[in-house]
């Protein structure tokens, strides 16, 4: 698996390189692959997403193919988009979720932030509120989408939306729950430790399997 850090990118230049990168990987000729990155300012809308949901359309919405509502995206938080080959991997996305709950926990730990698992809903969560959301698709077994890490952003954006659809859901950063700023970049690299470090533990690749 290789790691590519794409700094700050337009969602729908992100988006082409992930279908152009599952493509790959789905035909053996690419890697698996963990792309992070940042993007300006933007909505994304789910599946099951409806635009009731969007409380100002002053911002740019994409509607993506993964699962789970609205929610937002913008500098400050990490985004994680994890190209796995599931069909070599156990083929069970809900366990692939609780993966990326465990990495996100794990890496919210190192800067001293208690994440946990709310029962009935996919993310990371605090007491204060939502720390990370997490939103999955596949093709032909490889996933695509990933997870969305608030580490500094400007909050302000969520009280446009209902997140992940849920009515007054409160949205929280790394810096808010400290009271400190910390960095993507610091936060990126607890991610890829936790990432890389469970992944063969959670998601063992079975050889000679086909997907």
């Amino acid at each position: 698996m290789i790691v590519q850090d794409l700094g700050l990118m337009a969602y729908a230049e992100a988006y082409a390189l992930q279908e152009q990168r599952v493509r790959e990987i789905a035909s053996g000729v690419s890697p698996e692959t963990l792309l992070l990155v940042e993007h300006p300012p933007v909505y994304t809308l789910g599946r099951s997403g409806h635009m009731d949901n969007l409380l100002d359309s002053s911002i740019e919405v994409v509607s993506i193919n993964r699962g789970g509502d609205i929610t937002y995206h913008a500098p400050g938080q990490l985004v994680g988009y994890p190209l796995l080959n599931l069909g070599h991997r156990g083929k069970d996305l809900r366990h692939y979720l609780r993966f990326l709950e465990e990495v996100l926990i794990l890496a919210a730990a190192d800067v001293g932030v208690v994440g946990r698992r709310c029962q009935g809903k996919t993310g990371v969560w605090t007491d204060q509120g939502k720390l990370a959301s997490i939103g999955a698709g596949a093709r032909r077994w490889v996933t695509m989408h990933g997870f969305a890490l608030n580490v500094s952003l400007d909050l302000s954006g969520f009280s446009r939306i209902n997140p992940c659809g849920i009515v007054g859901c409160p949205m929280v950063s790394l810096a808010s729950l400290t009271g400190r700023m910390i960095s993507v970049k610091t936060v990126k690299e607890r991610v890829v430790y936790h990432f890389e470090s469970l992944l063969e533990a959670w998601l063992p690749e079975q050889q000679g399997v086909n997907a």
